[in-house]
Order: C-alpha cells, then sequence, then structure tokens
C-alpha cells in the first residue's frame, strides 16, 4: 500500500489522470480496475474514475509496488548543468529564449539535452523544484517550438499556472508574434493569407492548398504578415499565426512562392547551406500575455544579425 496526500500542485485534476502519473507503466485497464474493486481510495472511501482530487485529501493505492518509482530516484536533470536563456521569470512562469538545435521535449534525436529538462535542472538547483517531493507533478511546457526554430518557449512552474496558461493558448487569448526571413519580395506589404493544410505523419511534413481538399484531414490555416525591410532578394517578415498549426508559417510561405531562407523541408536549403545558413531563418520574438509584452530584441537574433550586416 501507497499513501499519497494531495498538495496544491495535484489538487484540481481528476483521479484517473493523478494516478496514470503518480504511477509507472500502469495500464489504464488496470487503474479503472483498480478504482472500481476499491484498490484505489479517496480518504479511505469509495471512489470514482472523474472524481476531483483537493488539496489534503489522502489517496491510498493497494497496488503491486513494481507500478511505483524507486523511492528518491535520481533523474538525469539533477545533474545537468543548466544552460537557459531566461526572457522573463516569476514565482509561476518562465519565459525562455529556446536556442536553435534544441528540442523542447525529449525525440527520437534527443532524450536528455532538451529544454524541459535544463529548465527542471535550473528550478532543481534554485531549490523551486524537487520530484520527490512531488506525487505526479513536474514544471511543463505551455507551447514548442521546431528543433532548429529560435525564440519564446513558456514554461509553468505549478500545476494551477500551467492549467491558465494551457487555456489561454487554447482559446488564442496569449499573442505570438514571429520574425522571418523569405527569398523573394511579397506582392504584398501586409496580407493575411487564407487555406488548408494537411500534414503527413510518415514524412513529417504538411501541405498546403488553397482550397478545401476533399481527401486527409485538412485545417483551415489563417497567416498574417508584414514586411518589415527588403535587401536584394531577401525580405525580413513579421508573422503573426492566427491558427496554430504545425510547421504553418513555413509551409504557407513556401506555397505562396516565399520560403524561409534555410528551410530544409519547404525550401531551397541546398543553395541556403552554401551560403551558411543551416537553419530556418525563425525566431518566436514576441509573446503577450494578459496585455504584457515580453520580447527578445531583435537585434540580437542570429539572422536578423546577419541580415542588416550583408
Amino acid at each position: 500500500m501507497k499513501e499519497f496526500i494531495i498538495n496544491k500542485n495535484d489538487a484540481g485534476q481528476r483521479l484517473d489522470k493523478f494516478v496514470e502519473k503518480a504511477t509507472v507503466n500502469m495500464p489504464k485497464s488496470l487503474i479503472y480496475k483498480a478504482i472500481r474493486t476499491k484498490k484505489i481510495k479517496v480518504n479511505r472511501k469509495r471512489c470514482e474514475a472523474n472524481q476531483m482530487l483537493c488539496e489534503g485529501d489522502v489517496v491510498l493505492m493497494f497496488i503491486a509496488p513494481d507500478f511505483f518509482a524507486p523511492e528518491n530516484t535520481q533523474e538525469y536533470f539533477m545533474t545537468l548543468v543548466p544552460k537557459i536563456d531566461i526572457v522573463y521569470e516569476d514565482e509561476n512562469m518562465l519565459l525562455i529564449n529556446k536556442r536553435v538545435g534544441m528540442s523542447c521535449i525529449p525525440d527520437e534525436r534527443e532524450e536528455n539535452d532538451t529544454l524541459i529538462n535544463h529548465i527542471k535542472a535550473y528550478l532543481y538547483r534554485k531549490g523551486e523544484y524537487n520530484p520527490n517531493e512531488e506525487s505526479s507533478f513536474a514544471p511543463s511546457l505551455c507551447n514548442r517550438i521546431d528543433r532548429n526554430t529560435c525564440g519564446i518557449v513558456i514554461a509553468a512552474k505549478n500545476a494551477e499556472t500551467l492549467r491558465d496558461l494551457n487555456h489561454k493558448i487554447k482559446h488564442r487569448l496569449i499573442d505570438k508574434r514571429y520574425l522571418c526571413i523569405v527569398h523573394g519580395r511579397p506582392e504584398k506589404k501586409e496580407d493575411t493569407l487564407g487555406g488548408y493544410l494537411i500534414k503527413d505523419s510518415k514524412t513529417n511534413m504538411v501541405k498546403v492548398y488553397d482550397k478545401k481538399p476533399n481527401f486527409g484531414d485538412p485545417k483551415s490555416i489563417k497567416t498574417k504578415y508584414k514586411v518589415l525591410k527588403t535587401k536584394g532578394d531577401l525580405s525580413l517578415l513579421e508573422v503573426e499565426l492566427l491558427t496554430g498549426r504545425t510547421h504553418q508559417i513555413r509551409a504557407h510561405m513556401a506555397h505562396i512562392g516565399h520560403p524561409l531562407l534555410g528551410d530544409g523541408k519547404y525550401g531551397i536549403n541546398r543553395d541556403d547551406k552554401k551560403l551558411g545558413y543551416k537553419y530556418q531563418a525563425l525566431c518566436s520574438y514576441l509573446t503577450v500575455i494578459n496585455g504584457k509584452e515580453y520580447k527578445i530584441d531583435p537585434e540580437s537574433i542570429w539572422f536578423v544579425q546577419d541580415f542588416n550586416k550583408n
């Protein structure tokens, strides 16, 4: 038997979700069976899977010890020297300027040297997070950007903030702007592009269509851009996503004939690489939360510096 006392970070979630996070590799079918057969109880009483947990509740689990992580487990981030560029921090959240080439979370190319691990390492060293003192919560990213895109990523330090920020993102109450460099000079200095996007999971690429296709799972997209400066055959743009789809900026700009500089998926990367551009020139440089702007200085962004020098 194992006992969990629900703290502030664990409160406000369904019992089944808590059990899923507090155990290791326990199948959902067994979780529901354990609740149904009273092997999992709340405050020593029978409970339901959808029961909402409150601070101070006691969850008792009469299940095999194999489903629990060993006590005082040493996770990778606990030995990691954190390297993060903090844009803003308070007691509830962190805004980080993610560098090019770093994954936000573990993927097939990188398991440990990820942004979320560096954030956990930073908070662990500050004494603001210790996994051995939490039942189910861990600091979490509220948004993600591609490995080879740089810019602002939001992280929540506690569960209440995570729920609040996720709600705002879901309902598009957080404004995000991007800077990018594209090939060519867009015909219009400002425009809002519409269309439809279909994702191919096998190739991890998307395709944009002007009219809604009668196949696949097309998602409507809207991309607003403004040309800030042109130089030769390149243009510096500010972009606002009115919808947030996979690779939306990269695919939409390529669709209208202006692929991003350095984009290996949707651009002309062979020629760009010869010029020294290994990554797409794209940065999430401005985030607005509750009317407050959090911004990366455009002059500090690597491709803006190159653009202004050449």
